[in-house]
């Protein structure tokens, strides 16, 4: 495989986004310039003007609808080296194990567009919010010029800092004026659902970057339900806990109740992370946190955008597993050769499915 090229990658796991489009003619759009746009709006079919009930009627017109799903997957060796250089013949996609039709394809690069989503609670004294605020700082290293990058906190509700900008030292402004959170409570399914929402009006692939403990102590929406939305959403999610340390360091003084408490927490953001196909990193040092953001800009970079039509659309509205997987143009499974001569099956981050419309067709 001397045409797939390697680049290093400090990546436990990485990305695939999916989402189904509705449209007349299965294409795949072409991604246009990140940042906030307004909502297409609506248009009505006019009702039949009155006339003479004799008049002529139009003969029907069959329309044939078809949904595109857009993944964008990040493919690595066993070690974590980003393959790079790979072509359309050298991926299958697999719905609910039936083999699909590539409609489109292509290599996806910069600018990115993620939404920083921080924790601004008062727990701890104020203590995780501080160093969420710290961490996220270093997060804006790896920014680029032409990056969009909005800030988004919460505690009790949602509150945006800051719009989708360009413009790094605005972000770190925000960031210096998070001081003392006004709330010991952390709303994070009901920031995470305002959040995907706001993104439906961006255009372009975006992700989300949680930055906090990982617990919800009161929201209007339960797990299952920002779980749907979730699941329903193109839009990669990654977190980074800001309690492993502590909870370390403190877990033979805690209770049971308190054990399971941060348990279910740090499994909510893996969860959220696993379902898009982003990753969920938790750092006992200070000295993980500039590879951990750097691997997040990385894989956001080095995706390969991939569309399919499914064979069989039904309107049923549920959640279907699909499946990459990594070939050789005459369909046998590709081998890669690391720099070490050692072979290894390339791995495959995507996401695990998507939501099928619901409609006229539905069964």
């Amino acid at each position: 495989m001397n045409a797939i090229r390697r680049a290093p990658l400090a990546i436990a796991s990485a990305v695939l986004a999916g989402s189904i489009l509705l449209a007349g003619t299965a294409r795949l759009n072409a991604q246009g310039q990140p940042g906030p746009i307004p909502p297409p709006s609506g248009q009505r079919i006019p009702p039949p003007p009155p006339g003479n009930s004799d008049q002529k009627i139009p003969a029907p017109v069959i329309s044939v609808e078809t949904a595109l799903v857009s993944l964008d997957v990040l493919v690595t060796d066993e070690d974590g080296l980003v393959l790079a250089g790979l072509k359309q013949e050298n991926f299958r996609v697999l719905d609910e194990g039936k083999a699909q039709t590539i409609d489109a394809f292509e290599a996806v690069g910069a600018p990115i567009t993620i939404v920083m989503l921080l924790e601004n609670s008062g727990s701890a004294y104020d203590y995780f919010a501080y160093k969420g605020a710290t961490w996220g700082a270093a997060f804006l290293d790896h920014v680029e010029q032409k990056d969009y990058l909005a800030l988004v906190t919460y505690d009790i509700k949602p509150t945006v800092r800051v719009d989708f900008t360009r413009n790094k030292a605005a972000v770190q402004e925000a960031l210096s004026m998070l001081v003392y959170p006004q709330f010991h409570e952390a709303n994070l399914f009901d920031a995470v659902i305002d959040t995907l929402d706001r993104l439906k009006r961006v255009k372009g692939k975006a992700s989300i970057l949680i930055i906090g403990t990982g617990a919800n102590t009161m929201s209007s929406s339960n797990l299952n339900e920002v779980l749907k939305r979730i699941k329903g959403s193109d839009a990669t999610i990654f977190a980074v806990g800001v309690a492993e340390a502590e909870y370390l360091q403190s877990e033979t003084q805690l209770s049971g109740g308190s054990s399971l408490s941060y348990i279910q927490a740090k499994n909510q953001l893996q969860t959220f992370a696993k379902l898009t196909g982003g990753t969920a990193w938790f750092p006992r040092f200070e000295g993980e946190i500039p590879d951990i953001f750097r691997s997040v800009a990385t894989f956001l970079r080095s995706q390969y955008r991939i569309g399919f039509s499914p064979e069989y659309l039904v309107h049923d509205s549920k959640y279907h597993k699909v499946k990459v997987e990594i070939v050789r143009p005459d369909g046998s499974p590709m081998i890669v050769t690391t720099p070490k001569g050692k072979k290894q099956k390339p791995v495959v981050y995507t996401r695990e499915g998507y939501t099928a419309p619901d409609g006229p067709g539905r069964k």
